[in-house]
């Protein structure tokens, strides 16, 4: 009877980083790194966006027959909303990523926050149509709660993948800082809308 053969090494496992391509050039890996800096910027662009409009203006749109207080309070729990579907869009669009690819799941991500907040821009207030604005308020919020969820986890991993074995570490803090990058972003933007009000 022969004596059963041990394995070869890593046999029957599968690395954490099996989708990573083989042979990316240094360029091409600066590349995808740069485009996850960029999706994540202008998803919290639009994500820190809906947060800046809360405290200023929602309370007076949407929650217009409540006390001050009370729609105050409101227009943030709109905001806070967007933070319990961040976990549902990290598992959904981290299965999305497995099965057809992580760039596909992150124009996925980037698209569904960009029309949301589109969508948002354009939403009628309570003295137009009702309860019917804050409801789909909320629904808009949760839609880009979930695209921030999937393409937050998603941006850093494909830069991950793409990275030079020796700087991954550095590959994967690029996407993090597209977050500071949005918050700036949409401060500033409100503050150019302020300005150019006051003008008027």
């Amino acid at each position: 009877m022969s004596e059963p053969t041990a394995p070869s090494p890593g046999a029957g496992t599968r690395s954490p980083l099996a989708h990573a391509p083989v042979h990316v050039s240094g360029q091409d890996a600066r590349r995808v790194a740069f485009a996850a800096f960029v999706g994540t910027a202008l998803e919290w662009y639009d994500y820190f966006l809906f947060g800046t409009a809360a405290a200023l203006v929602f309370n007076r749109l949407y929650f217009s027959t409540l006390d001050p207080a009370a729609a105050t309070l409101a227009a943030f729990a709109t905001f806070g909303v967007g933070f319990v579907a961040r976990p549902v869009g990290a598992v959904v669009f981290g299965a999305v990523g497995d099965r057809i690819g992580r760039r596909p799941a992150l124009l996925i991500t980037v698209v569904m926050i960009g029309v949301a907040t589109g969508l948002i821009g354009l939403l009628p207030d309570f003295a137009a149509i009702g309860v019917a604005a804050p409801a789909l308020l909320v629904l808009l919020r949760l839609a880009q709660g979930v695209a921030v969820g999937g393409e937050w986890g998603g941006a850093v991993t494909l830069a991950v993948e793409h990275a030079p074995p020796d700087q991954r570490g550095r590959y994967a803090a690029l996407p993090q800082l597209g977050s500071p990058v949005g918050t700036l972003m949409s401060s500033g933007a409100f503050a150019r809308v302020r300005d150019e009000v006051t003008v008027d």
